[in-house]
């Protein structure tokens, strides 16, 4: 069967993740996992054995993404833009394909990742926007953005981020490498807006992250504090977890590859 890989689009608000949640094969919540599955398998014309979907990265409750990545195989063989267009069809509105190609059967999702982003958007306004609610964290303390931006290259590099992942990680190890880490003023808008690039990230990891950054940014912390909580490997050091609704899985490499 041919295999094919997809770049999907979509709001996690209303799901409970991405991850499929099931008991006894029943879907027991909404989740972004389980909306592809059924469209794969309506399009693959419901076969005996269910076609499986493969994420990339296992975004939480409420967390968005423009560029995450699934693999599947179909039992028919379909032009790429075929089904593109066949499960943008079946799939809800709060889901979209933006792009799906036929790769080479040990293409995997997940472990043929080589480098991810992510983007986190932080609204500054006095007051919740009723219409940035659900797409930024809210956080209407005043911020000193150079403060932020000199603590963040003690992000950067292969470290162990054990401080900075939540009770739930199930990793087999906390040593992540992040690439990149900056933060954008857009005053016009009333946002701050943090960027990650990273091999991998731990459970909540960018929005503890951002949590600290942002008491740096009040003053609560000291710039050059994060050296000293990673040292710790102390979960209860970093205590404020942004909220979920700010960050979004924006892109992912392959090969070294961003074609995709």
């Amino acid at each position: 069967m041919p295999r094919y890989r997809a770049v999907v689009a979509y709001d996690g608000s209303d799901f409970l993740g991405f991850q499929v949640q099931s008991k006894n094969g029943v879907e027991r919540h909404r989740t972004v996992q389980g909306e592809l599955i059924k469209a794969v398998n309506q399009m693959g014309k419901n076969p005996a054995e269910r076609i499986k979907v493969v994420g990339a990265s296992r975004t939480d409750t409420g967390v968005h993404a423009n560029g995450q990545v699934i693999h599947f195989d179909l039992p028919y063989d379909i032009p790429g833009e075929g089904v593109r267009k066949g499960l943008n069809t079946i799939l809800p509105r709060d889901i979209l394909i933006h792009e799906v190609r036929q790769v080479d059967d040990d293409f995997h999702a997940r472990f043929s990742s080589h480098n991810k982003r992510y983007y986190y958007r932080v609204s500054t306004q006095d007051y919740v926007d009723p219409f940035k609610r659900r797409y930024t964290g809210h956080f209407h303390w005043k911020l000193d953005a150079a403060r932020i931006e000199q603590a963040l290259p003690d992000l950067i590099g292969e470290q162990d981020f054990t401080t900075f992942a939540a009770s739930g990680n199930q990793t087999a190890t906390n040593v992540r490498t992040i690439t990149r880490a900056e933060v954008q003023v857009k005053e016009d808008e009333h946002e701050l807006v943090f960027t990650f690039e990273g091999n991998a990230f731990l459970y909540n990891q960018i929005r503890i992250m951002v949590g600290v950054l942002l008491e740096i940014g009040t003053g609560r912390r000291e710039p050059d504090c994060i050296p000293g909580l990673i040292a710790a490997k102390d979960r209860e050091k970093a205590r404020y977890t942004a909220p979920a609704a700010g960050l979004y899985l924006d892109h992912i490499d392959y090969n070294g590859s961003s074609d995709i």
